[in-house]
């Protein structure tokens, strides 16, 4: 073996230096589902689709905004798209590769706040085309995301002109209809407009009875059963050896084109132009095309109002009308739930259980049929028009519970780890509750189900707290953590720091900057702007969505990052004036950053309190020298550990960092604790644990909550992950196994091209499971 493993690392050198470090991706092949259309070709002149059906991905309420999935086998569509809205669809199966049209209400971040990490995913999975469309300040939205996303090539993101008559595709007409409020005022950005979508089915031919044809005595089976069946459906009569035969012999009634109706009312001065639209009109009282379902994004200040509740009256008794918005409770975030249930069986305090937020109490009275939405409901509007309601979530805390105590050695192993922390009290001095660290977000790159994407919140004290980063959905894992605390929460929040400008880093800012007013102003607490300490390049971000969509300037006050750097130059007085207030803000002693090995302006920072504790958080980054450096005598290390040993070639690639490489920088900096987060999401429930763990290491979930004098307590959390998530670990383990076995015969391979001499080459026999494990394989698979 050891000969192996001398013969793989020489191999494994040489492969490396005439090559990159990490293989390139073959190019993507096109999606299933486009394969499948382009043999189809187009279909939708001949008859509309059989099966059409609207789904809620997002309720309304406070913490996931409003959303409506629309499908059809030919089509699928999004109405909104807020924060959080690709997490919800990737935990429900709701397929965002399958995504042609995103339709948007209004240019606000509760509907847009998602759109740029969907469009990103919608890139990366390689759909060629999507069309958009919204009011008129959508394209230059588009462009103003591309400050942090880069060139968005490979994907035709086609953004049609909120003035465009009427849009067809396989399954529908859409008309989108233009509103004005009556507050109307002259300016750049639209805060006064609104569109509205009147989505008409094509009409569906009826089908081909077979059975009925056959006793007619009709060519069944042959080529002259092609036009009669073409004629039928087309409604026309066909004469068969002399006999006329009726289209309603042969073929099922044609399904008419009915249509539904998607509209926000934001405030009431929209009111009035919604009841005098004329195109509404034509869909109202005796109108030849019906409206099945009208989808309201409206606030119950609106509903309750006379003026809008005769608008609904007038599309008759037979329209259903679906409400979304905060009156609508519902769980969202299923896993998320499931998982910190059963985290709490472990750990209480470091694993709370999540929170409702109280929503505000449904008590309008309609004289229409009308839904309140909930995640996953469904309104079929074809083949059958009916409300389904089995996919709706229901929350069943015993169940989560039942199936963690079921798995293998969960029971005992809290048990051992409870005794051994009853033997290892926690010193006198590190008892205080504060600072206490909450991990909103732990995942890397995209929101996924039970991981969301970076976000730490650090309470300093009961009444001032700071956040490490700001990644989408950043707002809904506090209204979960918090429930109807979380205004308290925002109003005692003085600083966000943005470590770098991946979309998964500070996507969630701007919906935190709206919230935080609203919370000010609940609590009767002046306003006052939120500093914000970032690369310069988030200003340049947050100026272009100010110019063109909502104002938000006045917000924020924003800290260079650079400017915090160790012997910085160039602070300008306005700067050195904001850089006090943080200290003082913050109880702060010292603020410092330092660039990190990531992307360009990558920025580590570490916060030094006035009582002397430290805490350095890594942002994205390689093992750095400069980190190393600036964390000196840490009292707690967040360091990201994207990947897993053995994986280091890939960490190069991307600029992250394995496990054990998180660890060496913790133990270079010899800081008191250390705990990893950022985990690749293929890393869902837990990261694949490295040797180089020990009692000074700490793996992060979301949601969790860590003081200092948890720090002795967090690594005996080990063994019950581990059998809480055994067959995960286990499916992992496995993925490694095949992987290093790959390397070692792609190692062997290189040999035989380097023309090394038979009988100096090791024998290719497998290796036992155990030793890939061992240290000395471990060594050879990180050169």
């Amino acid at each position: 073996m050891w000969t192996l493993c001398c013969v793989l690392r020489s191999a494994a050198r040489r492969t490396m230096s005439q090559g990159p470090a990490w293989r390139q991706r073959p190019p993507k092949d096109p999606l299933r589902h486009l394969r499948t259309r382009e043999k189809r070709g187009p279909t939708w002149e001949p008859g509309g689709p059989k099966t059409v059906y609207l789904q809620v991905v997002a309720g309304g309420d406070r913490d996931s905004g409003a959303a409506v999935y629309v499908f059809s086998e030919f089509n699928r569509y999004l109405f909104n798209c807020g924060e959080g809205v690709q997490r919800l669809m990737q935990e429900h199966r709701i397929k965002v590769s399958r995504l042609d049209n995103i339709f948007l209400t209004r240019m606000h971040w509760y509907n847009v706040g998602g759109l740029s990490g969907l469009i990103l995913t919608l890139k990366e999975m390689g759909l060629p085309k999507c069309v958009l469309a919204g009011p008129p300040q959508l394209e230059k939205f588009i462009e103003a995301i591309k400050l942090f996303s880069g060139p968005l090539k490979g994907i035709d993101l086609a953004v049609r002109p909120h003035s465009s008559a009427e849009y067809k595709d396989e399954t529908m007409t859409v008309f989108q209809i233009t509103i004005y409020s009556a507050d109307q005022k002259l300016g750049g950005r639209d805060p006064f407009l609104v569109v509205a979508f009147i989505c008409k089915l094509h009409l569906k031919k009826g089908s081909f009875l077979v059975l009925k044809a056959k006793q007619l005595g009709l060519p069944v089976g042959t080529a002259a059963i092609a036009p009669i069946i073409a004629a039928v459906k087309d409604g026309k009569s066909v004469t068969f050896e002399g006999r006329e035969i009726l289209p309603e012999e042969l073929c099922t009634p044609p399904d008419p084109g009915i249509a539904f109706i998607v509209i926000e009312c934001p405030d009431e001065g929209f009111i009035q132009p919604i009841c005098e639209n004329t195109e509404f009109k034509r869909y109202q009282g005796n109108a030849d095309t019906s409206v099945a379902l009208v989808v309201h994004m409206t606030p119950e200040c609106v509903l309750k109002d006379s003026r809008y509740q005769q608008w609904m009256e007038r599309f008759g008794p037979e329209t259903q009308h679906l409400i979304l918005n905060e009156t609508c409770a519902s769980v969202h975030n299923l896993r998320s739930h499931k998982i910190q249930t059963q985290l709490n069986l472990i750990h209480p305090d470091i694993f709370p259980p999540l929170v409702d937020f109280s929503c505000k109490e449904a008590d309008t009275d309609f004289s229409v049929p009308t839904v309140r939405g909930k995640c996953l409901l469904k309104y079929q509007l074809r083949p059958k028009r009916e409300w389904q309601r089995d996919a709706i979530i229901t929350c069943n805390q015993d169940e989560f519970i039942t199936e963690a105590l079921e798995c293998p050695g969960f029971k005992e192993s809290i048990q051992e780890y409870r005794q051994t922390v009853q033997h290892s009290p926690t010193p006198a001095e590190k008892r205080s509750q504060y600072p206490e660290v909450v991990f909103l977000g732990t995942g890397s790159a995209i929101p996924m189900k039970i991981r969301n994407v970076s976000a730490t919140l650090v309470n300093i004290s009961p009444d001032k707290s700071l956040m490490l980063d700001c990644g989408e959905g950043t707002f809904g894992q506090l209204c979960r953590h918090y429930g109807d605390e979380v205004d308290r929460v925002l109003g005692s929040l003085a600083a966000v720091f943005v470590s770098h400008m991946h979309a998964d880093h500070h996507t969630g800012l701007i919906h935190i900057l709206l919230e935080r007013e609203r919370a000010l102003a609940s609590l009767e607490k002046p306003f006052h702007p939120l500093l914000v300490v970032a690369p310069k390049q988030l200003g340049a971000w947050i100026h272009q969505y100010h110019n063109q969509c909502q104002q938000i300037l006045h917000h924020m006050s924003m800290i260079p990052a650079r400017c915090l750097q160790k012997g910085a130059e160039g602070a300008s007085p306005e700067d050195e004036r904001l850089i006090r207030l943080l200290l003082e803000s913050c109880d702060l002693e010292e603020f410092q950053t330092c660039l990190v090995r990531h992307c360009k302006h990558a920025f580590g920072c570490a916060l030094v309190h006035t009582s002397g504790w430290k805490v350095v958080y890594s942002g994205d980054t390689m093992p750095c020298e400069a980190l190393v450096q600036m964390g000196k005598d840490a009292t707690l290390l967040i360091h990201e550990a994207t990947l897993e040993d053995g994986l280091e070639r890939e960490a190069l690639e991307k600029t992250h960092s394995t496990t054990s490489q998180a660890i060496r920088v913790g133990m270079q900096m010899k800081a008191e604790f250390i705990m990893l987060n950022h985990f690749s999401q293929r890393y869902a429930k837990i990261p694949l644990f490295s040797p180089d763990f020990n009692d000074k290491v700490g793996i992060a979930f979301d949601h969790m909550k860590v003081c200092f004098g948890d720090f002795p307590t967090v690594p005996k959390l080990k063994a019950p992950l581990q059998a809480l998530f055994a067959e995960d670990i286990e499916e992992m383990e496995e993925r490694r196994g095949k992987r290093e076995m790959r390397l070692v015969r792609e190692a062997l391979h290189a040999i035989e091209q380097a023309g090394i001499p038979e009988d100096s080459k090791p024998q290719q026999k497998r290796a036992p499971r155990e030793e890939h494990h061992s240290p000395q394989s471990k060594k050879v698979r990180a050169q």
